[in-house]
């Protein structure tokens, strides 16, 4: 999902934590899509014997009234469809030619607004594919696309043009998009789950859940709470000095002290140095600790433009807001924040760029604990380490094995934070803790982060309660409500469909493999033995339909209906908790928990375990669906999967080999090859812009995204032609749009999965500080830059859609 939060959050979680979706920035999971039938309930409730419209509330059965109505017009609707379909397929069985033109190259084509579509042999009313998925796909494709823009010219304004056109974003939103649908109906589902009452049978981890959203959704006691339980917090860790004035006492201060309140308390370590127990690198059977750069209260590419950048100085001003929000001085607080917005630019300013962090080996500087200190001598760093690991859990000696990610970062940080009076330390600290806590506390204290928010992503209204409180359950007890989601939701029989599918796009990067001609022999055996082991892991695991399990995982966690601050700091201390406690325990790549998050509409591919995750979320929708032709899914999950399977082979995941570990497997020779071909498409998206931002996108931190996106799709559709030869299967065509072909309507059912609408500022964002290239360029990029592409449309050499400079990596 585009983007990364200005906003800090709670805790940091490896990627094994039951607590949250949130994984650290060492996560073996990477996500890569962006910037988510019905059963029966798990228990019925016992009613009386009363008739069953009495039982109906007088809404309910307006509800109920209105529902009849719209399913009679639905009705009526599909029935007039049919019927232009077939008066459609006369005009098409009349007016197009029997070959393909598209495909086979010739001349037999028509004409349409300027642009080629590719005739189709006779069609008729039998050529269509009229079940209820079809007729709904064909009504998004023809809803979704502009037939006046040439699709040499601009595929993605053909494919989405409409979608643009139509769509209004709401105020509460930064874009809206053919994900944004997917991932509300999903949200809706789970709303539903957590609004019912708890049964007695249920995992008490569903019991949890409902307590975070029930929390989450008592606006009458957050609002009666007020600012209090913050307030009595900030006390607790010490005071913050912009509210204490005068009487805050800096002579003790010591800014790791302060560090192990925040452990004990569920607040974050990381604000001046992260810690964290992560997968070892190099041996990813286990754990080891690790120590880096933090993350900033704001994003490190807006920190570095300066103080006086228009968005530094939203910062700037919401930090001022905030606390004056809490009670500071207003004729002091300008200042003290100015002095606080100066040191975080100064941290910004010793930490590494996204771009230099793509090297794995590069980050991998293991030493002894006691040799950290060559570093940084002023920081005790046995005694940090253990404080925070806390006694109860593991403590470790200076001889213990520690990864520092980003060595110069200590050295600054070591010598600056000698020079910085200790009230603008603990200023800063306890800035980042109140602005994680502005979200759990009443409505003026969320509007202030909204002015914030508005001015840089252009969302100027609160995202509905609902939605956000349905987001705090299933972000923080994510594997109990994928387990309540899939109960509910999810159709076991895509699971076996996507699992062919992934075996035929798995055969078909194994033949691409094959005909490479740039890797060396010995390379090339490497690579096809590290895509022949890549684990899949599809729908969700079987465990999370275990109650015992599910209460095994969260035993020992305490929530409540009443107080949201107190359970989101409750289980940040659970999961950190978790976290550590797994030091010493070898890694299982396979277990249920890494995987057991299924309500999410995205997929994933971990180099650290080299496998691939589709959750049950993305097994539907503009994705997928058993009721529609196989052309659809091909192009829309076909390409999800493709891209997950690349994934192994970008420029990050080549590093680690079939086992999961950091090793430089490749010759030399065909590593300068490889990079030289990366480098093709790191330029090519490094040369697209939005002119009316004055943005050009980062051909280095999206290279990842792009080398997957582009070797995904000609995985998918490779692997949908193999499928048509082996099956001898003339696919119906979709109703409304008989003059586009199969292989057209793949390339257009591919497209639509990237419809998009943003926020001028949003889209700035993501362009400054995400890793996947804008909608509009996962389309434009990839289409360009395959040949099957233009020969199913058409498209003259030289064309926008059809450069004579082709990139390609896999």
């Amino acid at each position: 999902m585009p983007g990364s939060s200005a906003h800090p959050q709670f805790g940091k979680a490896d990627s094994q934590l039951p607590l949250t979706s949130a994984t650290s920035r060492n996560s073996s999971t990477k996500s890569s899509l962006f910037p988510p039938k019905g059963t029966d309930r798990a228990m019925d409730m016992e009613i009386q014997q009363v008739p069953w419209w009495n039982r109906r509330s007088q809404m309910e059965r307006r509800l109920f009234i209105l529902a009849v109505l719209l399913l009679c017009l639905a009705v009526g609707l599909a029935l007039a469809l049919v019927s232009v379909v077939y008066s459609q397929s006369q005009k098409d069985s009349n007016s197009l030619h029997k070959t393909t033109a598209a495909f086979t190259g010739d001349d037999s084509s028509v004409q349409t607004n300027g642009h080629y579509i590719g005739s189709n042999e006779d069609a008729n009313a039998q050529s269509y594919c009229l079940t209820p998925s079809c007729i709904r796909s064909a009504g998004e494709l023809l809803d979704n696309m502009d037939d006046k823009v040439n699709p040499c010219v601009d595929f993605f304004q053909f494919s989405c043009g409409g979608f643009i056109k139509k769509t209004s974003i709401p105020d509460d939103r930064t874009r809206m998009s053919s994900f944004s649908v997917l991932g509300d109906k999903l949200l809706t589902q789970v709303r539903l789950l957590l609004e019912e009452e708890n049964s007695p049978d249920e995992a008490k981890s569903f019991h949890m859940a409902r307590y975070v959203y029930q929390s989450c959704m008592d606006k009458e006691g957050i609002e009666r709470l007020g600012v209090d339980p913050l307030k009595q917090i900030l006390r607790t860790l010490g005071g913050w000095p912009v509210l204490e004035g005068a009487s805050w006492n800096g002579s003790n201060y010591i800014w790791y002290e302060q560090v192990y309140r925040f452990r004990k308390m569920g607040y974050s370590v990381d604000y001046f140095v992260d810690f964290s127990v992560t997968t070892d690198l190099k041996n990813s059977s286990w754990r080891i600790l690790d120590l880096d750069q933090p993350g900033l209260g704001m994003s490190r590419e807006y920190l570095i433009k300066g103080f006086f950048d228009e968005d530094v100085q939203a910062y700037l001003h919401y930090m001022i807001d905030v606390a004056t929000f809490l009670g500071a001085d207003p004729s002091t607080v300008a200042q003290e924040m100015k002095e606080v917005l100066e040191f975080e630019i100064m941290l910004a300013n010793f930490s590494l760029p996204r771009e230099e962090r793509r090297n794995a080996s590069k980050l991998y500087n293991p030493m002894r604990i006691k040799d950290v200190s060559n570093f940084d001598p002023h920081t005790p760093w046995l005694e940090y380490i253990n404080n925070i690991l806390t006694s109860d859990i593991i403590q470790v000696s200076e001889d213990e094995i520690i990864i520092v990610d980003v060595p110069e970062y200590l050295v600054k940080f070591s010598s600056f934070i000698q020079k910085v009076p200790a009230r603008v330390q603990s200023n800063y600290m306890l800035w980042r803790v109140a602005a994680a806590s502005m979200k759990y506390l009443n409505e003026e204290a969320r509007k202030i982060s909204l002015r914030f928010s508005e001015k840089l992503t252009g969302k100027s209204e609160e995202t509905p309660r609902w939605r956000t409180c349905v987001g705090a359950a299933k972000g923080s007890l994510a594997n109990a409500v994928g387990a309540m989601y899939v109960r509910r939701y999810f159709d076991e029989a895509s699971k076996q469909a996507a699992l062919d599918m992934v075996a035929d796009i798995r055969t078909e990067f194994d033949s691409i493999l094959e005909k490479v001609d740039w890797m060396d022999a010995n390379t090339k055996r490497r690579a096809k033995q590290k895509a022949k082991d890549i684990v899949e892991h599809i729908g969700y695991p079987p465990e999370l339909l275990d109650n015992e399990k599910l209460n095994e995982l969260y035993a020992g966690l305490e929530l409540n209906s009443t107080h949201y601050l107190g359970n989101a700091l409750n289980m940040t201390v659970f999961g950190t908790n978790y976290a550590f406690s797994k030091l010493r325990e070898r890694v299982n790549k396979t277990d249920w928990i890494r995987h057991g998050r299924p309500a999410v509409v995205n997929a994933f591919y971990s180099p650290l375990e080299n496998s691939i995750q589709f959750p049950a979320g993305i097994l539907q929708g503009i994705f997928f669906s058993n009721d529609r032709p196989k052309y659809m899914n091909y192009g829309a999950i076909g390409w999800v999967i493709g891209h997950e399977i690349t994934h192994g082979f970008d420029d990050q995941g080549r590093q680690f080999d079939m086992e999961g570990n950091l090793v430089d497997w490749w010759e030399p020779i065909t590593k300068e090859r490889y990079l030289q071909k990366a480098q093709c498409i790191i330029q090519q998206y490094g040369n697209y812009t939005i002119p009316h931002l004055e943005l050009s996108l980062n051909g280095i931190n999206t290279q990842g995204e792009n080398i997957a996106d582009n070797g995904g799709i000609k995985e998918a559709y490779q692997a949908y032609e193999k499928w048509v030869a082996r099956t001898h299967q003339k696919e119906q065509l979709l109703p409304g749009l008989g003059k586009f072909n199969q292989r057209q309507l793949f390339w257009m059912s591919a497209a639509n999965v990237w419809c998009a609408k943003y926020r001028d500022k949003a889209l700035k964002l993501r362009v400054l500080t995400g890793v996947h290239s804008p909608d509009m360029f996962r389309v434009r990029g990839p289409f360009s830059n395959m040949p099957e592409f233009s020969r199913d449309f058409q498209c003259p050499l030289g064309s926008p859609m059809n450069p004579e400079k082709k990139c390609e990596v896999w």
